[in-house]
């Protein structure tokens, strides 16, 4: 169930952040960032993995909680950490009237 949650969340961050991009740059600009969204789920997914595997068993904390699933969620708080600084936008940028907000 939890990695269900984590999959449903990446999708809908993935339609945000193609929906801001597109916006703001245009088609190519949205695809780019659901590349670069699939990539880094998909090269943090496997690097969480394979930390956590000499770290805990596979059974994990129980049924709800296994090694594969708290990998998911190691993923997903550092990509919200990464997303949060990488799609903000600047004060400057604002400012200057660069980017304009509907």
């Amino acid at each position: 169930m939890i990695p269900l949650l984590i999959f449903y969340v990446h999708i809908v961050g993935i339609t945000a952040a193609f929906t801001s991009e597109y916006q703001k740059e245009g088609l190519s600009a949205g695809f780019l960032s659901v590349g670069f969204f699939v990539l880094i789920f998909s090269v943090g997914w496997s690097i969480s993995s394979f930390m956590l595997k000499y770290l805990i068993d596979a059974p994990g904390f129980g049924l709800w909680l296994n090694r594969d699933t708290l990998a998911l969620v190691i993923l997903t708080v550092c990509e919200g950490f990464f997303y949060f600084f990488y799609f903000k936008e600047s004060d400057e940028q604002t400012a200057h009237g660069k980017i304009t907000s509907m």
